[in-house]
């Protein structure tokens, strides 16, 4: 009997509301008898019943606008996710959706506990599409990827379809942030759903496979497009050409441009841009010039044009040419920005032309083209190469200066320039800031220390590197261990390498295949066959394996040891270190 009072006064409540909103007497509203009653369920009947009975969402959002301008007052999220629905419900999809990315910016609304709570409150598959469509989209457009794919799933469950919009949006974010995989699992997953993939979500897929460099998957996808009757459009071609030419495939790229001009799909800057630059990364300048002077239509070169094809004749060895190329194009009113200078720039420097170089610098400045961090790398390599020390000081100091930070290159550069002019007390300086700002110094940055040392005739030194490390709170992984023994190994100082292997071993770390093969292959070489067999006896205990990468690198390495070497993989093979690949690869 009570629950029946209740009910009929709550239904009476809603009336003498609807009465209210419907003559517009808001001010009535703020009578206590009424202003009290309003609770979240009361709302929510009460939008619903504005919006059912006017057979439009004009009242509700009335009520709607005017309760959440009122102070102290805040829109449950359940009134305001049944304020969406009804405006949705409309087609008033504009507001809809302003009113719901308002609401995400200030609840957890992807939670799944949230959202199934919500979803389940109205049950009307089309309008909860629509709506966590744009969901999905919002979350998207904020690089919230997270959240997108949360939404997405919770979608799948229910059985919603997605917006083809949204679908291009999740997919687009998820390839930005190199969650490439995702993208395809999320792929698979729509089209299951029903959706009919259109040009923009083959377009995000096809760039998928660009930044992946996988050519077979873009083949098959092209191969779907065609089947789904979706015809390429001008960045289809572009991605795919840019693909090939990254990939050095140059006649499938050119194959590209002429399918896409039979098509009807005229050639944009962008198209030439990349082939162009596919042949100067090789060095055929020829080819380059012959599609620069083919550029026509709506095709105008630009500071890409002219930067690529200066950069190409720079790494062809042909400076000249690349001066005059940067007069013509400031004749045509394209001035050099700052990755054009760096171009030249690398070049004056590899040619030991400082002076030449600090002119150029004098220009930079003179145009307000400010340096960037490869421009200073640039100078502080050349400077290290020739000794000047102070000169590369100079530089990397008016980096901070500037705002620049220090990258790695920075760091290897100065590493280098001090290792060579035996410095060695500030290169391992530098290699420890290198470290502490959280970069990888590699095999490279190691072996010049043990070069610099070595010419000092100090291993001693290098003995000591990892107790360094670890009184400066630095922590020792094998990879350390592994740069010193396989340049010791480069050297001939195999005893030195096998030192540094027993420190590590003392330390409780374990080798690795390239610590075994770089110290078998040293004794090998030396005539000490018996312990480089001891090497490879251990190495097989531990089922350890050379593996392709492994053994091309060791035959880059030691290229002008080919008989030596050549024995010594023979023994390898014996002994079954070796996979089946790379007994293949050494055939070849």
């Amino acid at each position: 009997m009570a629950n029946l009072t209740s009910l009929n006064n709550e239904t009476h409540l809603i009336q003498s509301i609807y009465a209210i909103v419907l003559k517009g007497h808001w001010q009535n509203l703020l009578q206590p008898k009424l202003s009290s009653n309003l609770t979240s369920k009361t709302i929510n009947q009460l939008l619903l019943h504005l919006s059912l009975y006017t057979k439009s969402p004009c009242l509700s959002w009335s009520f709607f606008k005017w309760a959440d301008s009122k102070p102290d007052f805040k829109h449950p999220l359940l009134s305001s996710w049944t304020m969406i629905h009804i405006l949705t419900k409309h087609k008033h999809f504009k507001t809809a959706q302003n009113l719901l990315e308002k609401i995400a910016n200030r609840d957890f609304l992807s939670s799944p506990s949230v959202l199934n709570a919500l979803v389940s409150s109205f049950n009307d598959p089309d309008c909860n599409s629509h709506v966590l469509s744009w969901l999905v989209i919002y979350y998207g457009n904020l690089r919230m990827t997270q959240d997108a794919i949360q939404v997405f799933e919770h979608m799948r469950v229910c059985g919603f379809q997605p917006h083809l919009h949204a679908c291009t949006v999740l997919l687009n974010c998820l390839v930005k942030d190199r969650m490439t995989d995702m993208a395809w699992k999320v792929y698979k997953k729509m089209v299951k759903l029903g959706v009919l993939a259109n040009i923009h979500i083959y377009n995000v897929l096809v760039h998928a496979c660009c930044k992946a460099g996988d050519i077979e998957r873009v083949e098959k996808l092209l191969n779907e497009m065609e089947t789904m009757c979706v015809f390429p459009d001008l960045f289809t071609y572009n991605t795919l050409i840019a693909l090939y030419c990254k990939k050095g495939m140059h006649y499938e790229a050119l194959a590209v441009q002429d399918r896409m001009e039979r098509t009807g799909v005229s050639p944009d800057i962008v198209t030439y841009n990349s082939l162009i630059y596919g042949f100067c990364r090789e060095g055929r300048m020829r080819e380059a010039v012959r599609l620069f002077r083919e550029i026509s239509g709506g095709a105008i070169p630009n500071h890409v044009t002219y930067t690529t094809l200066i950069d190409g004749y720079c790494r062809a060895n042909n400076l000249d040419e690349a001066l005059r190329l940067r007069e013509v194009m400031e004749a045509k009113g394209l001035y050099p920005g700052v990755v054009t200078y760096n171009s030249i720039l690398r070049k004056l420097c590899e040619e030991g032309r400082i002076k030449d170089a600090n002119i150029l610098l004098n220009e930079m400045s003179a145009r307000k083209v400010e340096p960037d961090n490869v421009t200073c790398n640039t100078l502080i390599n050349a400077y290290g190469k020739i000794g000047d020390l102070r000169s590369a000081m100079r530089v990397k100091n008016k980096m901070l200066e500037a705002g620049l930070k220090l990258d790695q290159f920075t760091y290897k550069a100065l590493v280098h320039g001090f290792c060579k002019s035996r410095e060695m007390d500030s290169a391992k300086e530098f290699l420890f800031g290198m470290l502490d700002a959280g970069f990888s110094p590699g095999y490279s940055a190691y072996s010049w220390l043990v070069d610099g040392y070595c010419n000092q005739d100090n291993e001693e030194a290098v003995m000591r590197i990892p107790d360094e490390f670890v009184r400066r709170g630095l922590g020792v992984d094998v990879s350390l261990y592994r740069a010193l023994i396989r340049r010791f190994c480069k050297r001939e100082k195999v005893d030195c390498a096998h030192r540094i292997f027993s420190l590590m071993q003392g330390k409780g770390v374990k080798g690795d295949s390239v610590i075994y093969t770089s110290l078998a292959y040293g004794y090998w070489k030396m005539g000490k066959v018996n312990i480089a067999s001891d090497i490879l006896v251990e190495m097989d205990k531990r089922r350890l394996r050379i593996t392709l990468k492994i053994y091309r690198s060791f035959s880059a390495s030691y290229v002008g040891d080919s008989g030596v070497l050549g024995m010594f993989w023979s023994h390898v093979v014996d002994r079954g270190l070796m996979s089946k690949s790379i007994l293949r690869d050494m055939q070849q």
